[in-house]
């Protein structure tokens, strides 16, 4: 629709990051639907100005852009069923975690009842919905895209297609959410590790900023030599990691932290060193994690 006639938006679900789809909506002046198993948590954004539906079948029949924000795949397409007869003709846009299987059954369904499909990723938290740099993805039909994009960029200005295949959202989702637990244990232990010291954990942040913004330099590099399959040009090698180690288990000792949880990474980037890799670059360790094709 046109600036002057903003498209109309149903929200379904309404937890933290479906309550800032909505409210971005609304803000934008897109006449927006909300509906939520639990009615109470619309009353903030009916007060902002958004409608609310009931019945689900009224908050889908409302608009021709359906945004789902539950929790799983699953979760959608059961919340959907009492409403199927609405579908037909309606763009739905998943917003979701779930695995690219999930992906392709809730297309395989949602294209079943007549619906168009599109299945996205919110690569940030709900407080920088909205925001230009907010980047999300989506795949499916590409028709969807074209024609709610407008529409989308409300949610945040970096907004990608990345491609018809349906699974591909819930593949990057995945594969770059793997990134952020790993990531935040790290932080997590090294906050624990300098409060044994009588220190606070607020006075390491800055110096972990500049960590991940050195380690966020290092992914083309690492990118390419995965891409290559060419890792002998090692700025840091497996056997470095390796020999880093000890220092974890002595820094464990001393501080009283558990470490535990790194185990199974040593044990990795063992592996990777028997496997002929210790001279190589670490990213040497995406080898390792690849499982040997099964035989026919």
């Amino acid at each position: 629709m046109t600036e002057n006639h903003p498209t109309p938006v149903t929200v379904i679900g309404l937890g933290s990051m479906g309550a800032a789809l909505a409210e971005a909506f609304v803000q934008a002046g897109h006449p927006t639907t909300v509906w939520n198993r639990t009615a109470a948590k619309a009353a903030p954004l009916i007060a902002m100005g958004a409608g609310h539906a009931e019945a689900i079948e009224d908050a889908v029949a409302a608009s021709p852009l359906i945004i789902t924000c539950l929790t799983t795949f699953e979760d959608t397409r059961l919340a959907l069923e009492p409403a199927v007869k609405s579908l037909p003709g309606r763009a739905l846009v998943t917003l979701n975690s779930g695995s690219p299987v999930g992906a392709r059954d809730t297309a395989a369904w949602a294209v079943g009842h007549g619906a168009r499909f599109l299945a996205g990723a919110v690569k940030n938290v709900p407080s920088a919905v909205g925001a230009p740099d907010t980047l999300l993805y989506y795949s499916g039909d590409k028709t969807v895209f074209e024609e709610f994009e407008t529409t989308l960029k409300v949610l945040g200005g970096d907004t990608v297609h990345l491609g018809e295949e349906t699974d591909l959202a819930a593949l990057y989702e995945m594969a770059v959410g793997a990134i952020l637990l790993p990531a935040l244990v790290g932080f997590f232990q090294g906050a624990a590790a300098v409060q044994a010291r009588g220190l606070e954990a607020n006075s390491m942040v800055r110096f972990a900023g500049k960590w991940l913004d050195m380690i966020k330099s290092l992914l083309p590099v690492y990118a390419k030599e995965i891409d290559s399959g060419d890792y002998a040009d090692a700025a840091s090698s497996v056997n470095l990691f390796l020999a880093g180690a000890a220092h974890d288990e002595a820094l464990a000792k001393e501080t009283n932290v558990d470490t535990a949880w790194l185990a199974p990474l040593h044990d990795l980037v063992r592996r990777a060193a028997e496997a002929g890799h210790g001279d190589d670059s670490i990213s040497a360790l995406t080898e390792v994690l690849r499982k040997p094709a099964r035989q026919a």
